[in-house]
């Protein structure tokens, strides 16, 4: 989505950001939280873990914006974010 013009107070606000925390040998290669992730951060691995799955790993260059959506879709509770403090810049949405 690209906006058309900024709000006024842009200043007060920074898109929040995130680190993805992956326990690879907890994941059984659904792909959930690849095909649902609104910013596209994650991607299958080339390795395997303990199940002989492919787990996902944060690609490179992404953006995590801490929304929490693959913590909430995991059913194995394989994935979980932290936010990090400070928040990111202030960005248009493209």
């Amino acid at each position: 989505m690209r906006l058309w013009r900024k709000p006024l107070d842009i200043e007060k606000f920074r898109i929040p950001t995130g680190k993805v925390f992956i326990i690879s040998d907890r994941c059984k290669g659904c792909e959930f939280c690849i095909h649902f992730c609104p910013k596209e951060v994650l991607e299958v691995s080339s390795g395997f873990n303990q199940k002989g799955c492919h787990p996902p790993e944060v690609r490179e260059g992404a953006h995590c914006i801490a929304c929490g959506l693959c913590e909430l879709i995991c059913p194995e509770f394989a994935i979980f974010v932290e936010k990090e403090e400070g928040g990111g810049d202030v960005k248009q949405a493209h």
